[in-house]
């Protein structure tokens, strides 16, 4: 029997210092004292890159009834900021220098006897018209994938302000001491090729320039061919109108207009950041 109770009590021994192993007391031997919990481990922030809003090309532009050199600064328009690499809106601000033909315009060579070298003029052509224009435009996605590598259509639409530049222009006559303008008294040596040297160049009328305001506007279709999303590479095919405060002449015999119309095709190179 004393064999029994000495058995049983190493045994309640054992296992009690197997548990108190386990449990950790504090002072109060009453409370146990629990382990920390491990802090939450904070998810690892990857930097993205920073959207592509702005644009900045430049371009030429070539008129039925002239040309045009141009540039363009844009910048994207959207709501989804996932989108804004896309430009699928864009209002841009242009600027414009283009230079007014008319179709009759032809280059003659002098038949002077006097000019062994002989100078080439357009014949009839009475003032170079130029004009500067500065307009803000809107382009939106219309058709295909805006994705590197893809061709995206957009409709493109432009107006604003623009300032003529009336020059005259001046020939020279035979014997190249004389430089006359088109006017009511000189009409007929201005018109007559037989005294006709060529033209007196570019400089000569500058001083006579005349400012003349209007306004512009005009409507195409913009091909995106850039294969990535910095690069602008575009053509663009559309229709140009343009309206003056005073009529402008461009060729003798002829009544001066105030509008032009035209149809235009461009290329467009540049940047985006």
């Amino acid at each position: 029997m004393n064999k029994a109770i000495g058995a049983f009590i190493t045994l309640l021994i054992c296992s009690s210092s197997g548990y108190a192993q386990q449990v950790v007391f504090s002072s109060d031997s009453t409370k146990t004292v629990e382990k920390p919990a491990p802090a939450p481990v904070k998810p690892r922030l990857i930097k993205l890159p920073k959207p592509i809003r702005h644009e900045l090309s430049f371009g030429l532009r070539l008129n039925t009834n002239g040309w045009s050199v141009y540039s363009d600064y844009g910048k994207a328009k959207t709501n989804n900021m996932k989108q804004v690499d896309m430009f699928h809106n864009v209002f841009y601000l242009q600027t414009e220098f283009t230079e007014k033909k008319d179709p009759k315009e032809e280059k003659v060579k002098s038949q002077t006897l006097t000019n062994k070298s002989s100078s080439t003029y357009i014949y009839g052509k009475v003032n170079n018209f130029y004009a500067l224009k500065v307009g803000l435009g809107y382009r939106k996605l219309i058709a295909g994938k805006p994705d590197p590598g893809c061709v995206s259509i957009h409709w493109a639409t432009t107006g604003g302000f623009s300032l003529g530049m009336l020059k005259p222009y001046y020939i020279t006559l035979a014997g190249g001491t004389q430089s006359i303008k088109y006017t009511d008294i000189n009409q007929s040596d201005f018109l007559d090729q037989r005294i006709i040297q060529g033209n007196a160049g570019f400089s000569k009328g500058l001083s006579e320039m005349q400012f003349i305001p209007g306004g512009h506007i005009k409507s195409a279709l913009h091909f995106d061919f850039s294969a990535n999303k910095k690069n602008v590479i575009g053509v663009e095919a559309g229709v140009n109108a343009e309206f003056y405060s005073t009529p402008v002449l461009l060729m003798a015999n002829q009544k001066p207009v105030s509008s032009f119309y035209d149809l235009f095709v461009s290329f467009q190179f540049g940047r985006r950041w």
